[in-house]
Order: C-alpha cells, then structure tokens, then sequence
C-alpha cells in the first residue's frame, strides 16, 4: 500500500476524524472559497468547487457554511484572498515528503511547516527536491458502496482513466491530469458525484522504514503536519511493514 493511504488507515483507526472535525471544516472552507474564487460560483460549470461541494457534504457540513464560503470566494472578499503553496522535504528514514497548502500569509506557514519538520526528525528542502520521486495524477475516490470492484474498473477504463484501486477504503481511480474533468464526468454519470476528485501525487516507489522509533517518529510528523490548518494536503512515500503499523496504531 502507498504511503498516503497507510497513514490515513493509521489516523482512521485512531478516531481521529471525529477529534479533529472543527479542522476538516476548517481545510474544506478554505478550498470552497479558492475554488469558487478560481472560477464561476457555479458548481455546474466548476469542476473544482463540485468536488470541494461534494467532499463538505462527505464531512457532514452543514448547507449555510457551504454556502457562505462559496459566498465569500466569488465576491474576493480579503479574508478569502488564499494562495496555493507547496512544500516539499525528507521525514525520518529518507521519506519523501509533500505538503500542499492554502496559506494568506506564506511567511507563518513556512515557518510553522519547517517547525514541524525540524522537530520531528525531517528537514525541509527545495520546491522540485522530492517532487519528481512522484507522478502527477488525477485522483477520483468513490466509497466502495457505489459499486464492485469490476464494474468500477470496467467504467474507468471507458471513461479514459488509467488504473483502478479497489479495497475496502473504496474506489481509487487515477488519470493523466489533463483528463480528469472527463473521466470524473464519465463516472459521475454513470456512479453519481464521487467523494473526491483533484490533481494528487503519487510516489513511483516506496521507501521502507522498518525501523519502529523511526516509523513512530515520521508518523508523529504527518500528524502534526495534517494538524496544520493551513495544509491540505500531505503525501509521502514510506512502506511501512503491517506489524509495526499495528502496534503504531494499538
């Protein structure tokens, strides 16, 4: 399994989610106000803000807050002036490490992202230092309710996808990032809205970390980095072995 999915295996069996609700609102409003900034208010005519519609109703927010974000991105107020940053380094065992952020103040979030690094045994390095470790994908999940494994597969591969994921955390389905509007549309059609859908990385190869203190370590790093409210995203490239993910997560 990739890095990205074991940690969020790890934070899913901790309970995590529900302890950390008042920060998933916080990371989904940002996007609904870049989003809707980024182009029309419209989620008809928005592939972006349709997702980052579509991922606050996955988190149970309510229809005013949505409503308000989306608000506050089409009129450029200033507290919705975000940018998108990206941070990239090396966690404990040589892992490749990438942050994507919202961020209205670049210099707080990049001393707070290499805060976290220093402190948890990583080193922030150049923007292109670990990226091209990583392919640039277009990332559609569906829960696993929505259909099985082969008829998820067969519609991917007519949509134009590349490959197909399927376990019980659901559906995963990537493309060439110039085909994301058309293979997410293809399945919609078909499957309804997925949960998400948005550019991502994904590693070429893992890297192992079979050492405990170190596995313990890099998982304390993308949690505090995960923490941050102004990133939204963090992917890494470890290959941690399934009895020290268990006692990791005990």
């Amino acid at each position: 399994m990739a890095g990205h999915s074991q940690f969020k295996n790890i934070m899913h069996r901790k309970g995590a989610q529900d302890a950390k609700r008042a920060k998933v609102f916080t990371k989904l409003i940002r996007e609904l106000t870049v989003s809707a900034r980024s182009g029309l208010p419209d989620p008809a005519a928005n592939p972006r803000l349709r997702a980052a519609i579509q991922a606050a109703r996955e988190a149970n927010m309510p229809k005013d807050t949505i409503e308000r974000a989306i608000k506050r991105g089409a009129g450029g107020e200033g507290d919705s002036n975000y940018e998108e940053v990206r941070y990239e380094g090396y966690g404990p065992g040589s892992v490749a490490i990438i942050v994507e952020a919202l961020t209205d103040n670049r210099n707080r979030t990049a001393s707070e992202i290499r805060s976290a690094f220093s402190k948890n045994g990583g080193s922030l390095g150049e923007t292109n230092s670990v990226s091209f470790m990583f392919d640039r994908v277009g990332a559609i999940h569906y829960p696993t309710a929505t259909a099985d494994a082969d008829a998820m597969f067969e519609a991917a591969l007519e949509a134009g996808a590349d490959n197909v994921e399927s376990s019980d955390d659901g559906h995963d389905v990537t493309c060439l990032p110039d085909d994301l509007n058309a293979v997410r549309e293809a399945l919609e059609a078909k499957f309804g809205a997925p949960a998400s859908a948005r550019l991502d990385w994904r590693p070429q190869t893992t890297v192992p970390v079979t050492d405990e203190q170190a596995a313990q370590t890099l998982m304390k790093l993308l949690e505090v980095l995960d923490d941050n409210d102004d990133v939204q995203r963090v992917q890494a490239n470890f290959d941690i072995p399934q009895d020290i993910m268990e006692r990791l997560s005990a």
